[in-house]
């Protein structure tokens, strides 16, 4: 026994308590059962189930897509870096033709969408919903705001960087953000070098002098906190991205009222692949300069997606003002909430046992959407490691073929990795090969979706899906 212990070292033990968290916590998700709703409003709130899905009875059962090597005998990772939100698929399935619009050949194919509006191409169907998901859920004014529509928040992003950087100034003007911040914001702000503006780093220790722009990312991407601008000084323009301000993932207290601030469809409803996005932006010039960035950019935005946007959303609207009658769907917001409520109970569950990392704790606030004191359950999680047998937890993590994304992608070098809660819907439960030899190789595991998916290449960096460069 003696030999046993010095064979098997903490970084094994890591190894193993990670894959069996991992483990459990996926196959917990897709347990048979019924979780209790997580919020009600009044009375005639309706109850909601959680997901269930059969079980794989042995690992022979599964398909050819599940085994542990993948096409050309590459072995497969399990990823929980990617932030690709399908989890929602099985609320819109439950929706069938509530949600489908059919488009003719004819239909969609100007450019212009109203040429009276300054956004030109932003189609009126998809402006007005739009108006109407804030009115419903309560967190954004849309009065005295002019909308401009976005291929995703990424290129709104990079529309107000434009419109916000003075076009005479001899310097570019700074671009920061408190750390741990959005690991894209720097690739993003820099990739054009345009001139205009430069990436400046954390908004905590940034001091100098002069003009700046302060990305306030709210609930923040990847630890979750609500989060205010951080540098107080002069000269200061303010963009708020607001892409986790709905009720599944943080209570909503007031209505947001800014400047400037974006939102994208994907983290709302789950519908990452229309590419959709919009912006509120208060001052007029500065509208219809994001407007002109994205007319030279890509000429408009697709009117198509608009079109199936603005019926998604209206399918939102609906189930929230019709919850609780036989005849409607249920609420889409109550549904989410109670999904994400049983991730995370997964979640820290398993932190809890495993004793190696540890997540953060989120005060409750009165949530004026279900009318109920709630905490934050952000779309993702951030686990910080307490040992210090390991340093840098995503390369060691990706040795054994698990994917997150570490702490020095968000900032100064942190100790932590960011875990997805955006994990795909698994169709059955995840199944774990016990045969454990002492040199402790990776479990094998089996799923017929695509939570097991080959080792990237390359890297990319999208604002919903991403991978992570192999070696970074």
């Amino acid at each position: 026994m003696g030999r046993v212990i010095k064979v098997i070292s903490l970084k094994h033990f890591f190894v193993l308590s990670m894959a069996l968290n991992v483990s459990l916590i996926l196959r917990a998700i897709n347990q048979d059962n019924r979780a209790p709703m997580a919020v009600q409003k009044g009375i005639n709130a309706a109850q909601m189930t959680f997901l269930s899905f059969p079980l794989l009875s042995s690992p022979t059962a599964a398909t050819p897509a599940t085994q542990p090597l993948g096409q050309n005998g590459r072995e497969r990772v399990i990823n929980l870096d990617h932030g690709d939100p399908t989890m929602y698929e099985k609320y819109w399935k439950q929706v069938g033709d509530k949600a489908t619009i059919v488009i003719p050949g004819w239909q969609s194919m100007s450019y212009f969408s109203d040429v009276k509006n300054l956004c030109w191409f932003l189609e009126p169907e998809f402006a007005k919903q739009i108006v109407r998901v804030h009115k419903v859920v309560g967190n954004a004014l849309t009065e005295g705001r002019h909308i401009v529509v976005g291929t995703g928040s990424s290129q709104l992003f990079s529309a107000a960087l434009y419109a916000l950087a003075p076009q005479d100034a001899s310097n570019p003007i700074s671009v920061v953000s408190a750390a741990p911040y959005y690991s894209c914001y720097p690739l993003m702000t820099d990739s054009i070098k345009s001139g205009l503006h430069k990436w400046a780093g954390d908004a905590k220790v940034f001091n100098k002098d002069e003009p700046y722009i302060e990305l306030v990312t709210s609930p923040n991407n990847p630890d979750g906190f609500v989060r205010h601008s951080m540098v107080n000084r002069t000269g200061g323009i303010l963009v708020h991205d607001l892409a986790y301000y709905w009720p599944q993932y943080t209570p909503i207290s007031s209505p947001a009222d800014n400047d400037l601030t974006l939102f994208t469809v994907s983290k709302i409803t789950g519908h990452a692949g229309m590419r959709i996005g919009w912006a509120l932006v208060k001052d007029v010039e500065v509208a219809k300069r994001m407007t002109k960035f994205i007319e030279l950019n890509t000429i408009g935005v697709s009117k198509d997606s608009q079109i199936r946007a603005a019926k998604v959303l209206e399918v939102v609207s609906d189930s929230c003002e019709q919850a609780g009658g036989s005849e409607h769907v249920e609420s889409f917001f109550h549904f989410s909430h109670a999904l994400m409520t049983e991730r995370w109970r997964m979640l820290r569950e398993a932190v809890k046992r495993g004793g190696i990392f540890s997540l953060p704790e989120f005060s409750s606030a009165h949530c004026n959407f279900f009318d109920n004191n709630l905490g934050s359950q952000p779309a993702f999680a951030w686990l910080k490691c307490d040992g210090d047998d390991v340093d840098d937890c995503e390369s060691f993590l990706r040795r054994h073929k698990i994917l997150t994304r570490g702490g020095k992608h968000f900032g100064p070098r942190f100790r932590a990795f960011r875990w997805a809660q955006f994990q795909p819907v698994i169709g059955a439960q995840l199944m774990y090969k016990p045969a454990m030899p002492l040199d402790m190789s990776p479990p094998k595991l089996y799923s017929p979706t695509v939570i097991l998916m080959p080792l990237p290449s390359g890297t990319t960096c999208l604002q919903e899906s991403r991978d992570v460069k192999s070696g970074s």
